[in-house]
């Protein structure tokens, strides 16, 4: 996943929903997904369906979750019909309202990681607080992980089914890697986006994601400089499994 450069092509849905609005690409990952801000303050996410976290998926999560915290409003939502989708997986379309603030891994918080990570770290922990576990209708917990993947055939390694003792059960992200938290030009958090796992879970599931991506993004060395941003002492046992469960599955 990256910051696309400013000369790649526009797919046609995007044109469409863009609607002769000025385009400048924020996103790009490794399905071929793409995401582009509007100059009239819209996010327009494009893409192969995703048999892991679909889009009308991540819309119903985001409403729900926007009633507590901040994240970005639905404004439109769709996928192709079966007839209309050219091949398989067909398409897929998200549109939010822009939110101000740029991701941490926005070139200016590259070239500041120190801030970056406390505000993740921070922003992350915020996220768990505000979110009602008792009114939270989706489920990110390991037995429902480990079903997806078999679902998308992934066979998870027994020595992953039994996880730790559940330390607190929040509502997790889902995909806390630190492209995922907006930061305002004061180098604090102000608003998370992509939240298509959303759902309840042990926080370390989140906790070492977001641990982990902190050297994908900023190097090594600032692993658990995130965790006592985050508020807590390091777990090894549930770091190292968590880690483990995410890249297996």
């Amino acid at each position: 996943m990256s910051i696309p450069s400013s000369d790649i092509a526009v797919p046609a849905r995007v044109l469409a929903l863009a609607g002769g609005a000025h385009l400048t690409p924020l996103w790009q990952n490794a399905m071929g997904g793409v995401t582009f801000r509007t100059d009239d303050a819209r996010v327009i996410k494009v893409g192969p369906r995703n048999p892991e976290t679909t889009m009308a998926a991540e819309a119903e999560r985001l409403r729900w979750a926007g009633r507590y915290t901040p994240v970005p409003e639905v404004l439109d939502v769709g996928e192709e019909t079966r007839e209309e989708a050219r091949e398989d997986p067909g398409e897929e379309w998200l549109v939010t309202r822009a939110l101000p603030g740029r991701s941490a891994v926005d070139p200016r918080w590259l070239g500041e990681p120190a801030v970056a990570v406390r505000a993740v770290g921070e922003g992350l922990r915020a996220l768990h607080d505000a979110l009602p576990v008792a009114d939270c209708p989706f489920d990110w917990s390991v037995p429902a992980r480990i079903a997806g993947a078999a679902a998308r055939g992934i066979q998870v390694p027994s020595a992953l089914r039994t996880p730790p003792p559940i330390d607190l059960a929040v509502v997790c992200h889902g995909d806390a890697c630190v492209p995922n938290t907006l930061l305002g030009d004061d180098g604090r958090w102000i608003a998370h986006v992509d939240l298509g796992a959303l759902g309840v879970a042990d926080r370390w599931g989140d906790i070492a994601v977001a641990a982990m991506s902190t050297e994908w993004n900023y190097g090594p060395g600032w692993h658990d400089a995130l965790i006592a941003a985050y508020g807590v002492d390091p777990d090894r046992e549930r770091l190292s499994y968590y880690r483990d469960l995410w890249n297996a599955t």
